[in-house]
């Protein structure tokens, strides 16, 4: 959600911190600021773009200084709230700092704080930080100490970066819940909350682990542990390219990602075609022994993932037999569950940081539960580290707040492992696994196709501009992808937009139905097809605007009051793959006609890295 920069060097890193927190902005904010080091601590903040700050900053010069994009919790959308926050106060400040997360415990430690003098001048948790990290460095002047004494006494989850006035040579960094790396260069070294923040300097970075403060100079990085032991922490060249991060001949980073699913899909299954054989240890060295232990599923994840995971279910129980449960991770915690040891416990997360997804594995573990697998889009993030097993999807990065690439290769890993335990179990022949890879082979082809039905999808997008509210129905594996669909097109065009099984129409839903309330089908043609034509009549009866995505082996055909696209031949059963295309693009070019910030919807962020 929030992002930080930080930067100490021998040269000016004003400008590096402003590219910076433009690279951040696709995780969404609301303000942003810098502190930097010179003649005193120097504070610069804007409500708005990173642009607005640039302006601000024309002229400043440092060799030390930190920066943040802000996605407002604790307080409104003000200049006073934006980070960097300081101690004691902006006219005599000798303590700046930068932070993402929750601090769960800051009304008790603002009261605290407040008894011993100091005042707050804006309504968020980070402000507690800024002044008990003060209040510790009075004591010794030592910003190290200070912040190792200060985070101690914080409950909830951080990633900060602390100056001090007259430590010139010297920032602080820790993280506990929340991302954070740091980035090395010749002379100067970094550290952010994502690596896209960095690249443009260098591509060499180490993941800090939960726990971890350091101490970065220009020429120097010192990594402790929770204990405060000396910590060695591996070196990683980052594989992400700056092109990735460009727009390129796109309007936006979801048409962009749209158009990347092909390339995204191919390069997820690289691995797989590459050995013609669903293998074990694509998901890592343990998989064959661990799936040979499990006999059920249970999927945690939020938002776009847990559809993926509904999605999973269905695979899951009709190709390898395991009872498989979905849940929303925020609220998997938080009741009274009955753990089993042999359950395979599954986190989907295109970022590998979404709090409540680690925390629900946190949870699961805790409980008993030895067996995990994480299915992420970015190497050595949180959850893959913290899981027995992981499959990394190829995605690349995902910019667009609304996911798409990441969805799709999510249910092309989550196919892929509903095969390979099935085959672990003995249940797939060896006729029935090469059908699956031919399958496979053939989808990004099907996609590509599935994309050039673009215009007649822009053609429809122009009967919803005016729309409030819109109904997406589905059977049976399909009916996630609806809910995909109405999530997509309320979370970047603001139509209200639910989702229904299509035989649950009549169980309420249809009393919705009128002439001004768009029903988004899917219809493949599948066993349930019929079923959902019978839900269509229902529909049309009724005076509603159907809109039908079929296959081109259906037999519908367009009339007044039901509009018709056919998707490519159907693809059995990696359909909602394919049918996971169109939805996006109606939710694309309705959110154009709408006038919305299509990659960067009010609200929302990227990376949810808070409750």
């Amino acid at each position: 959600m929030c992002g930080i920069v930080g930067a100490i060097s021998h040269q000016n890193i004003v400008p590096l911190l402003i590219e910076g927190l433009s690279r951040l902005e696709y995780r969404g904010y609301d303000s942003a600021g810098i502190a930097i080091l010179h003649d005193g601590i120097q504070r610069v903040r804007a409500v708005g773009r990173v642009a607005e700050l640039e302006q601000k900053a024309q002229g400043l010069q440092s060799q030390l200084g930190i920066g943040h994009t802000r996605w407002a919790t604790h307080g409104g959308v003000t200049e006073q709230n934006a980070h960097p926050h300081v101690s004691p106060t902006q006219e005599h400040a000798e303590i700046a700092v930068v932070h993402n997360g929750i601090i769960e415990n800051h009304d008790a430690q603002r009261d605290r704080l407040k008894t011993l003098g100091y005042h707050f001048s804006s309504q968020t948790d980070t402000e507690v930080i800024a002044h008990l990290v003060h209040y510790y460095y009075q004591q010794h002047r030592d910003l190290l100490q200070a912040v190792q004494t200060a985070v101690q006494e914080l409950t909830g989850a951080y990633a900060i970066s602390v100056i001090a006035l007259d430590q010139p040579n010297t920032m602080v960094v820790a993280r506990l819940g929340c991302p954070l790396l740091i980035g090395l260069g010749e002379g100067e070294h970094f550290v952010a909350s994502d690596v896209s923040a960095v690249l443009s300097a260098t591509r060499q970075v180490i993941y800090l682990e939960d726990g971890d403060i350091a101490t970065l100079a220009a020429d120097q990085v010192v990594i402790y542990d929770r204990q405060g032991s000396i910590a060695q922490r591996a070196v990683h060249v980052s594989d992400v390219s700056l092109a990735s991060l460009e727009l390129g001949p796109y309007s936006h980073f979801m048409q962009k990602e749209i158009y990347e699913q092909p390339r995204a899909i191919s390069d997820t299954l690289e691995a797989l075609i590459d050995d013609g054989a669903f293998r074990s240890e694509l998901f890592g060295t343990q998989a064959a022994d661990i799936f040979k232990q499990i006999d059920s599923i249970l999927i945690l994840a939020a938002g776009t993932s847990y559809y993926a995971g509904l999605t999973a279910k269905y695979w899951l129980e009709s190709i390898a037999k395991l009872p498989t449960s979905v849940e929303i991770a925020s609220e998997y915690r938080y009741r009274d569950s009955v753990p089993n040891p042999k359950q395979l416990i599954v986190t989907i997360s295109q970022s590998g940081e979404t709090l409540d997804t680690m925390e629900a594995l946190k949870h699961a573990q805790k409980l008993g539960h030895p067996y995990s697998l994480s299915i992420c889009n970015v190497q050595e993030s949180a959850l893959p580290r913290a899981s027995s097993l992981i499959f990394y999807t190829r995605a690349g990065a995902e910019i667009g707040v609304a996911s798409t690439k990441a969805f799709t290769t999510q249910l092309i890993a989550l196919f892929v492992m509903a095969v390979t335990l099935s085959k672990s179990r003995g249940l797939v022949s060896p006729a029935q696994e090469h059908a699956y890879l031919a399958d496979l082979r053939q989808l990004t082809g099907s996609v590509q196709i599935a994309l050039n039905l673009e215009p007649q999808i822009r053609e429809w997008a122009t009967r919803f501009g005016d729309k409030e509210h819109a109904l997406f129905l589905g059977r049976g594996v399909h009916y996630p992808i609806a809910m995909e669909g109405a999530l997509k097109l309320k979370e970047i065009s603001y139509i209200h937009a639910e989702a229904y099984p299509a035989g649950e129409l009549k169980h309420g839903p249809l009393a919705l139905v009128d002439s001004n309330m768009p029903v988004v089908v899917i219809a493949p043609n599948d066993s349930l097809l019929e079923k959902v034509k019978s839900n269509m009549q229902e529909v049309k009866a009724r005076g509603g605007e159907l809109f039908v995505f079929a296959d081109a082996d259906s037999h519908f055909h367009a009339s007044e009051g039901v509009h018709v696209i056919r998707t490519p031949r159907h693809v059995g059963v990696l359909s909602p793959i394919l049918h996971a295309i169109p939805v996006q693009l109606l939710a694309y070019h309705a959110a154009l006609l709408k006038g919305t910030d299509v990659d960067k919807p009010r609200n929302l962020a990227k990376s949810v890295t808070v409750e």
